[in-house]
């Protein structure tokens, strides 16, 4: 293309432009319909995508603090599916995972830690508090094994996990609902009707999952199945393989291992699951894709409110200015040229709302920021889908109205009144 074809097309481009800023002052309340439809189709798009980031930074997060290659041993299959009739699952005959199944796990070499876990929800209360908490049972190297940092204070001891001793440590959140800015270490508290010491305060690690649990009060293994749950057919256990070891060779130990303890004969299928994070991020990309679907679905009627907008204001746009057109093609203009026009019009009209659109997305991902534990981020790749989705729909949508002026009788649009 020549330099005379582009300055004669960005010229055209900037005539379309102003035209069409120049009727969205004119016609405030016809395009406001448009740009609304156009910018909650967007914002839609900005807001769900930054909080799936979110979500995904929180997932990764989580699973680098407690090991790439730490895995779950349970009872139940993944997702607590049912196998074969889902009224008697197959999984329902398996014996639970127990504590002494785990401590030979432990002495395995190619294991450096396991845990027992288990968790209730239960009031905790200290004096006129009175607090909703997630009481979990853990053995004392859950710090080693699931992640965590200590605030103030220590975790529980070997020998006052196998003591049953009534010690508990506390979540930063579950601290500050019952001591407000006191010191909890040295405290009592009541739970499950017992008295129990505060000993430690944590910070879990920064994730989605442990973040909505709100209040968290971490007691010994024996200590939980003692005061606070005697059923034990929902508890897990932890494992974090050696540094150096394949999570694979961790897993086939420990697989060989429960299969012994557990008498299995060679045929007979296992009576427990592993269940690693790998599969774990597998299952969330599903929900996630499931996530987009909805976005999809839901930008997609914004954009077509929006989109009809256009076609209606485009198409008042061209009766207003059929004698201008007709002016136009006296002069010379080509259909091509009329067209281009009122498309650049058109797209203008939607890319201001989108930028409405991702103005109000930003409000949003803010708000969420600040009203939720997530660390929600607008991916670059939303903001470009965004807006070229908000120009693509003025495209699409303005091609009628762009048409039809293209096709106008200079003659006839010359005596238009």
């Amino acid at each position: 293309m020549s330099v005379a074809g582009i300055g004669a097309g960005l010229t055209a481009l900037r005539e379309g432009i102003g035209i069409a800023l120049d009727s969205l002052r004119a016609n405030k309340t016809r395009a406001a319909l448009t740009i609304l439809g156009i910018a909650i189709g967007v914002m839609v798009v900005v807001g769900m995508a930054a909080a799936v980031k979110g979500i995904n930074n929180s997932v990764d997060e989580i699973f680098a603090q407690t090991g790439p290659t730490t895995f779950f041993l349970v009872r139940m299959p993944e997702g607590n599916q049912a196998e074969d009739d889902d009224s008697d699952p197959a999984w329902w005959r398996y014996p639970p995972i127990t504590p002494l199944e785990v401590a030979q796990i432990q002495r395995l070499p190619s294991i450096a830690g396991t845990v027992m876990g288990d968790d209730q929800s239960r009031r905790v209360s200290h004096g006129s508090n009175d607090v909703d908490m997630r009481v979990v049972g853990r053995g004392w190297n859950w710090v080693f094994v699931a992640g965590g940092d200590m605030i103030s204070g220590r975790s529980y001891t070997p020998v006052e996990e196998a003591a049953g001793d009534r010690v508990v440590v506390l979540n930063d959140k579950g601290a500050d609902a019952l001591f407000g800015r006191r010191d909890p270490v040295g405290q009592t508290i009541r739970l499950a009707g017992q008295p129990f010491r505060v000993v430690g305060v944590f910070k879990q690690p920064p994730s989605l999952f442990t973040s909505l649990g709100g209040s968290v009060a971490i007691i010994p293994y024996v200590t939980y199945r003692r005061h606070v749950s005697r059923f034990n057919d929902w508890a897990f256990a932890l494992v974090r393989p050696r540094p150096g070891v394949p999570q694979r060779e961790a897993i086939d130990d420990v697989v060989t291992l429960m299969r012994r303890v557990r008498s299995l004969r060679p045929a007979d299928a296992n009576n427990f699951h592993i269940v690693t994070q790998e599969r774990i991020l597998e299952n969330w990309n599903k929900v996630t894709g499931m996530f987009f679907l909805v976005m999809i679905a839901l930008s997609g009627i914004g954009l077509m409110v929006g989109g009809i907008g256009v076609v209606a204001i485009m198409m008042i746009s061209v009766t207003e200015r059929t004698r201008e057109i007709g002016v136009r093609k006296a002069l010379g203009a080509t259909r091509t040229e009329i067209m281009w026009q009122f498309l650049v019009e058109a797209s203008t009209l939607t890319l201001v709302g989108g930028t409405v659109g991702m103005v109000l997305g930003g409000g949003l991902v803010a708000g969420i920021n600040a009203l939720t534990p997530l660390r929600a981020a607008v991916p670059f790749w939303s903001v470009v889908a965004a807006l070229g989705a908000s120009v693509l729909t003025g495209i699409v949508f303005g091609i009628v109205p762009a048409n039809r002026a293209a096709r106008l009788d200079p003659v006839e649009a010359l005596r238009y009144e």
